[in-house]
């Protein structure tokens, strides 16, 4: 199983979302920063570096708001952990994605997400999630 953090980055009662690049796998599909842990890495830590590398920002990572597993066919299951940043230093940039934009969570089922996201997109896009700061 390959975990994975997520950032719910909040700001002003919007998201921040990125768009892979055209040529990376998935390329153009929408996703939550974030990315593979390593080994001997926690969530947090795993998740505060991510940040760093995609949007150049340094995050103090919020609470857990939900997990779950996906498998994207004959690929090995991702364990999907999403947390909630609420307060971060710099202006995100898209150091690893084509763009980033902010969303109003109820909009975010107008985008083209990655197939493992779309639960999270259409419980956030339902109010399902506290994400105040």
């Amino acid at each position: 199983m390959i975990k994975v953090a997520a950032a719910l980055i909040v700001r002003n009662g919007e998201i921040l979302i990125g768009q892979r690049k055209k040529a990376d796998s998935h390329g153009l599909k929408w996703e939550f920063p974030g990315g593979k842990i390593e080994r001997g890495e926690s969530t947090t830590d795993a998740l505060a570096r991510e940040l760093e590398e995609e949007l150049g920002v340094q995050a103090r990572i919020g609470p857990e708001v939900v997990r779950y597993s996906w498998a994207y066919p004959k690929r090995a299951t991702i364990l999907l952990m999403f947390h909630k940043v609420t307060e971060f230093l710099g202006d995100p940039q898209a150091l690893a994605f084509e763009r980033i934009a902010w969303e109003r969570p109820e909009r975010l089922p107008e985008y083209d997400f990655l197939e493992g996201d779309l639960d999270i997109v259409r419980r956030l896009a339902a109010g399902e999630f506290d994400l105040a700061a």
